[in-house]
């Protein structure tokens, strides 16, 4: 560089041949660090510190700047006697090296100031490395939220520790709880939420990690295409869960009316079921299968049509028989006080017809029109006598006279008693008769009236029998 232009206001001017000069507006010696030499009237400065030298040896590898001699230049007022450039000795800069000599003698050994400083660097670095090998860094997505974390924990259930995610019987985990941690895995945590769900009529209680209704049905394999489902496929579950019904797309076949229809349906019942296939009932209609149950695949379904009337009908109702004991008859023997009669019900009942095939009549009501009137019966209970022997020695024309007028072929207005003694014919049978007793000889009718008479003395003849003794 050129020297600079002395300063017209300048009270001094500043000596140095080829280093750049300053000015100092206070007086004091400015230094300039160039190739100054003694014969210039520069001072040349040798003085090194020991921890330059020190440094200068300890790095072999990087090239050392040849160091610029300084040169003292002096600043002197005009009229200086050492205007013709003569080295002085003394003076400031010979204070400053002085002082720069004794800095330096006061310092301590470098190596012993730097060996424990390196000692802590060398330690602080090995824990450090340390403590970079531990530290993992783990993306953790809890129910699809997704974060970056930095951990020391070792594996998958202590990293879910030290983040407080609790997990429960329902909920997945994967990589698995206790699988050893690397830097840079990814864990993931899906909570489970419970669905109360009725599947074709069948109610289940399940679980699922889902978000979604739909994701829901295809992590339960359930079939949705067609299907009907109480909410939206898109609404998300929570983690209380939902309640979801769904009715699968199903085929049943409706016979109705002598034709059969097959349709695809999801309907609740069987009935819905046969509104779509386009089948109306009529009045008493009805269906195979009660008509609220659920329709399944496959089923086949008859609609049958039932035209029904009305029949009421009048039914006897028996009567009653009291009986009481009477001592002054003979064993064996009753006398009936009061004939019973039989009352009246009337009875509705309903015929049915179902596809034109008559029905079993039902009894659909009922209502008594007159009650019946009991029968009171005396029965006898006096000894009987030896009536075999005394049978033939009895009144029997008089018994015939009263009975029947002695004739042996008479018939009451009834038609009901015929003979001399007025025979049912029940009685005539069960006492060795044949046929009717009004067609049998007198001698046979008399003989089979003392049979009667030795087994229940003259109670069948209720009104005559007294004239047996008379």
């Amino acid at each position: 560089m050129s020297n600079l232009p002395k300063s017209p206001n300048s009270q001094y001017e500043t000596y140095g041949p080829t280093g750049t000069s300053f000015e100092d507006r206070e007086g004091y010696e400015q230094l300039s660090y160039g190739a100054g030499s003694p014969d210039r009237g520069g001072y040349v400065d040798t003085y090194r510190p020991a921890y330059e030298a020190l440094a200068a040896s300890q790095a072999p590898t990087e090239p050392i700047l040849p160091r610029q001699t300084p040169t003292l230049v002096q600043t002197r007022a005009f009229g200086d006697p050492a205007e013709e450039g003569e080295p002085r000795s003394g003076g400031r800069a010979a204070a400053r090296r002085a002082a720069r000599r004794r800095r330096a003698a006061e310092r301590p050994d470098p190596l012993r100031r730097l060996l424990p400083q390196a000692l802590v660097v060398a330690f602080l670095a090995g824990g450090a490395s340390a403590f970079v090998a531990n530290d993992k860094a783990i993306e953790l997505s809890v129910d699809g939220k997704a974060r970056t974390l930095h951990t020391f924990a070792d594996d998958v259930t202590g990293l879910l520790a030290e983040e407080g995610v609790r997990v429960g019987e329902h909920d997945v985990v994967a990589p698995a709880p206790g699988t050893e941690l690397t830097s840079g895995d990814e864990i993931a945590v899906h909570y489970g939420r419970p669905v109360r769900l009725t599947l074709d009529g069948q109610p289940h209680e399940v679980w699922t990690t889902a978000h979604t209704v739909d994701g829901a049905l295809q992590q339960l394999g359930v079939r949705a295409e067609g299907a009907y489902l109480s909410t939206s496929r898109s609404r998300r579950i929570g983690r209380e869960g939902l309640a979801l019904d769904v009715r699968t797309e199903r085929t049943v076949t409706i016979m109705a009316d002598g034709r059969a229809r097959t349709i695809r349906t999801n309907a609740a019942t069987v009935g819905e079921a046969v509104e779509e296939a386009g089948i109306t009932l009529h009045g008493e209609d009805t269906t195979s299968v009660p008509s609220g149950s659920f329709p399944r695949d496959g089923q086949t379904v008859s609609v049958m049509r039932i035209t029904g009337t009305q029949e009421v009908h009048e039914e006897a109702i028996p009567f009653r028989t009291t009986r009481t004991n009477d001592p002054s008859l003979f064993r064996g023997t009753e006398a009936v006080d009061r004939a019973g009669e039989p009352g009246t019900r009337r009875v509705t009942y309903l015929l049915r017809t179902v596809n034109g095939v008559r029905q079993k009549p039902r009894r659909v009501g009922d209502e008594v029109v007159r009650e019946p009137r009991g029968q009171v019966v005396r029965v006898g209970t006096k000894p009987r006598p030896d009536l075999a022997q005394d049978a033939d020695h009895l009144n029997w024309s008089g018994l015939a006279e009263c009975e029947s007028g002695g004739r042996p072929g008479a018939v009451d207005p009834s038609g009901t008693y015929g003979g001399l003694y007025q025979f049912d014919t029940h009685t005539w049978h069960t006492l060795g008769g044949s046929g009717r007793p009004q067609d049998a000889p007198a001698a046979e009718q008399t003989r089979r009236a003392k049979k009667l008479y030795v087994r229940r003395g003259a109670s069948p003849w209720p009104h005559c029998g007294a004239h047996l003794h008379g």
